[in-house]
């Protein structure tokens, strides 16, 4: 069959940096440079929702695996959360010092993993809204964040041109991985957890077991 495009949603006033589907496939997120998210119903491809708590540009958007939670990263060193009941921010993590360009939760939604500019990636407790650890060891920017299908390991992607793993259960970084010859601006481990794969800016992508 031939892949075409079977829909175009409009309403973003401004570059759109990051969407995602919940888990069901009933509903997509989608975060602008225009400060906003916008939720979209897929059965009649609509806007429902227009989330706009944000004073800057929102660059990643997350589902938890229920779908009961979104949380969003902004330029403005921010992370809010959002309940899809509500549509409500329901808390604002606001630790990091540069912007938080990727969000990432964990399968069970008991953690949230997110990567900044500030050059570290913080770890949250969903229960009480804590940052648990902070992840140190880069020297650039940190672009992804990925945990592997047991979480066990958490990888993440740095415009430092490198990738660190990191143990979860210590939260000491394993082993650095040197490779690239630009940022590292993307990271993903296949289902097992055992081989990742990364994109960069020099234009290549990597897979590392």
């Amino acid at each position: 069959n031939r892949w075409e495009c079977i829909q175009t949603l409009k309403g973003h006033i401004c570059c759109v940096n990051s969407v995602a589907w919940n888990s069901q496939g009933t509903l997509l997120a989608s975060g602008s440079l225009d400060n906003t998210i916008k939720i979209w119903n897929t059965t009649t491809w609509k806007c429902i929702q227009t989330l706009k708590k944000h004073t800057n540009s929102v660059i990643s958007v997350a589902w938890n695996s229920n779908g009961t939670l979104l949380a969003s990263g902004s330029d403005y060193c921010s992370i809010k959360i959002w309940d899809s009941k509500t549509w409500r921010c329901i808390q604002t993590l606001d630790e990091h010092s540069g912007y938080v360009g990727y969000v990432v939760w964990n399968l069970n939604g008991t953690l949230l993993a997110s990567g900044s500019w500030d050059k570290t990636i913080k770890i949250w407790d969903s229960n009480t809204w804590t940052c648990i650890q902070t992840l140190e060891g880069h020297t650039g920017f940190v672009r992804s964040v990925m945990w592997n299908s047991n979480e066990t390991l958490l990888a993440s992607g740095s415009d430092d041109k490198t990738i660190k793993i990191w143990d979860t259960k210590s939260w000491e970084y394993i082993q650095t991985l040197e490779g690239h010859s630009d940022r590292v601006s993307s990271v993903a481990w296949n289902s097992q957890g055992i081989k990742l794969v990364s994109g960069s800016c020099d234009q290549t992508i990597k897979i590392w077991k």
